[in-house]
C-alpha cells in the first residue's frame, strides 16, 4: 500500500498545474462522493451509476490490457504524460 502511495506522489509531482488541478478535483469527488453529489452534473451522475452497475456484474479491466489494445505499453503511457501538449490544435485534412 505504501508503495502505491509513493508512486502516486511521484506521478503527481510530474503533472503540469492544469492537469494537477483536474486530478485534485477528481480525488475530491472520489474521497467525498456524498459531499460532492450536488456539484455533479446529470451526465456525471449517470456515468457514475453506469460504472457502478457495470462493476457489479463485470470484472475490472486492467489498465495494461486497455493500453495494449491501442498498441501502447504502460511505459509509453507514462512517457506521454510527461510530454507537454502542443499549443496548436492538430490539423485535419479536408
Amino acid at each position: 500500500m505504501n508503495t502505491d502511495r509513493q508512486h502516486a506522489h511521484h506521478l503527481l509531482d510530474q503533472l503540469e498545474p492544469r492537469a494537477l488541478a483536474a486530478v485534485v478535483r477528481l480525488l475530491e469527488k472520489i474521497v467525498s462522493p456524498e459531499e460532492n453529489r450536488e456539484t455533479l452534473s446529470n451526465a456525471e451522475r449517470l456515468a457514475l451509476a453506469e460504472a457502478d452497475g457495470w462493476l457489479a456484474h463485470n470484472k475490472p479491466i486492467p489498465h495494461e490490457e486497455i493500453l495494449s489494445e491501442f498498441g501502447i505499453t504502460v511505459a509509453d503511457w507514462e512517457n506521454m504524460g510527461r510530454e507537454s501538449l502542443s499549443e496548436d490544435p492538430p490539423r485535419r485534412n479536408g
